[in-house]
Parts: structure tokens; sequence; C-alpha cells
């Protein structure tokens, strides 16, 4: 088990590896293995980036987000503008439904509304998003359309997980109640923890995983 001060070494490492991320406006600190970022970056996407850095660090067990963004200069966008880059970013994408989206924003806030088939839809429309300037925070209320459950989903879910070589996949307990598949065990990793709730969002059927995977140091 790693210490409190070699995981913020590995998790600083990890931050100044990423290209994406300015870690030298990012502060780490560590305590039982919880990772606090703070700090203020110029876009939404830098804070998103800083995030999943730390979540690929081994012995992370938790990210407590205190990064502030804070568009200046060149980053700063008017909502008006924000709206209208978001619809013309929509407009051009083949794989989300652009006439499904609604979408408002307010001091740089974008919060989605609206109803897609699957979660890769409703992922690309924050990918789509996420990086435009001016941006400074999202709110997804997207709602994923309810269809036929197939009545082996839970054997379908730990054969994907197996196939996919999750680590711990027959240590992860599948419980399903219509489209809401909940997730128990211990996995090793962040990464195994976010990799497991994708393998399960790829399943027909599927409108919310509730992800209740502890991480083990």
């Amino acid at each position: 088990m790693k210490t409190d001060s070699e995981l913020k070494s590995d998790v600083l490492a990890e931050l100044s590896w990423d290209p994406l991320v300015p870690e030298a406006r990012v502060g780490v600190a560590v305590s039982e293995g919880v990772v606090t970022l703070t700090g203020h970056l110029d876009s939404y996407a830098e804070k998103v980036a800083a995030k999943r850095a730390a979540e690929r660090v081994n012995g992370v067990k938790a990210i407590a987000m205190e990064l502030e963004v804070i568009p200046v200069g060149i980053h700063k966008r008017s909502d008006t503008e924000i709206a209208a880059a978001a619809q013309h970013a929509l407009s051009w994408s083949t794989a989300v439904p652009q006439n499904r989206i609604q979408l408002s924003v307010e001091k740089g806030w974008v919060t989605l509304n609206g109803e897609v088939d699957w979660n890769f839809q409703r992922k690309g429309v924050e990918r789509l998003i996420r990086p435009l300037k001016g941006v400074v925070g999202i709110t997804d209320n997207i709602r994923i359309k309810e269809m036929a459950i197939p009545s082996n989903l839970t054997t379908r879910i730990q054969d994907a997980l197996t196939r996919q070589a999750v680590r711990e996949a027959k240590r992860i307990e599948i419980m399903v109640d219509g489209g809401v598949v909940t997730l128990r065990g211990r996995v090793h990793s962040w990464a195994e923890s976010s990799a497991a709730e994708g393998v399960t969002w790829s399943a027909p059927g599927v409108t919310r995983v509730n992800n209740q995977l502890v991480v083990e140091a």
C-alpha cells in the first residue's frame, strides 16, 4: 500500500504527464488515499483532464475536486456565444441526435436535457461541449430511452466483463432492476471501476448504472 506521500508524488507525476493539464496551476493534497485537487483553471476541459489523470493513479481511493474554472482573456465568452457554439458543435456530429437535445447556459454553466437511445450518445454530447471556450461546468440531465430488457442481461454483462479482461470480474456482483444495474464488490483501481461501469453501460436496455464498487489500495 502506498503512503500518502508516495501517492501525492504519483498524482503530481501523472498530472505532469498529461499534456492537457496545466500542472503548475493544480495543487494536490492527499489524506488516507483521498486526493484533493485545488487551483484555478482556464477551461472545463482542463478540469476534467486533471480529474481523469488523478483517477488513473493506482491507490487513489477518492477524489475531492476543489478546482475552479475561471475563463479569462481569450477563454472568456458570453452565454449567448457558448450556446451558439454548442449548438454548432452538435450539428456537426453524426453520433449525437441533435434534435433530441436541449441546452441552456447560465454564467458559463451548461445544462443538458433530452433523451437518447444509448449512453455513448449522452457522453458524446458532453465531449463535444466540454472543450468549448467559456464553459465552466456541465450538468447532464439527458435520459436514456427505456427499451426491452434481455432476460439474460446479468449473464451478458458478466460475460462482457470477463471478455474485456476486467481483473476482478468474478468478484463483481451484478444486480438488475429494470434498466438500472448496480455493481458491487472490490476492485484494485479507479480505472478498473470505470472500465466495469463502461462495460455495463454498453448492455442493451441499461438506463442507469449505480457503481458501488470499492477501490482497494
